[in-house]
């Protein structure tokens, strides 16, 4: 049996806890690029109407900006960028830029944080909605960046003919990307 805090509230907590606490933390910490593709794997078979399930989606994304030559962080961003679906439907976008936050530059997490939006220039008239509605962000540095992004891997990536790598291809680059934070309040030195 794990070790376990004997703290009530926060407040009450002591240094003696928190010996107890970092190290699973941590260990947590290290599995997440597992807990990550176990619920990348969630999106098998959850067509919602789709050409394709939302996982061989995730996957084709990847694959495409993988082909271009993209860096091992756009790639993990372009795989893990509808990975909110299941959790978020209205704002998966948010789930997906929250979990890459603390791994990916500034300009990648943009991306993903937006690409809802940008996407939406696809299809938005189809259902009523304002297909411009990306006009908002122009003049953004990461404009051309997000639209580029849904341009070239997200948009067509609806295809069951195209390449689709298997996440064996992506784990690695994965666990790279998810390997150290590059920030995170935890970062933050007092």
């Amino acid at each position: 049996m794990e070790k376990r805090a004997t703290f009530t509230s926060m407040e009450l907590s002591t240094r003696a806890d928190f010996e107890i606490i970092v190290p699973q933390v941590i260990e947590r910490a290290r599995s997440l690029p597992d807990q990550v593709i176990a619920h990348l794997k969630i999106l098998q078979g959850d067509f919602c109407g789709f050409p394709i399930d939302r996982y061989d989606h995730s996957l084709q994304t990847a694959t495409l900006a993988l082909r271009d030559g993209r860096d091992e962080e756009y790639v993990v961003c372009a795989l893990l960028h509808d990975i909110g679906d299941t959790l978020g439907s209205y704002n998966h976008q948010e789930i997906a830029a929250a979990i890459l936050k603390p791994f990916v530059s500034e300009a990648n997490h943009w991306m993903i944080e937006n690409h809802a939006i940008f996407q939406g220039y696809n299809f938005f008239h189809h259902v009523g909605m304002d297909r411009h509605m990306r006009d908002r962000f122009k003049g953004h540095p990461h404009y051309e960046r997000t639209a580029e992004f849904i341009a070239l891997y997200d948009n067509p990536a609806f295809d069951a003919g195209k390449e689709i790598l298997p996440i064996e291809v992506f784990e690695p680059m994965l666990r790279r990307v998810m390997a150290a934070p590059k920030r995170s309040i935890y970062l933050e030195k007092a």
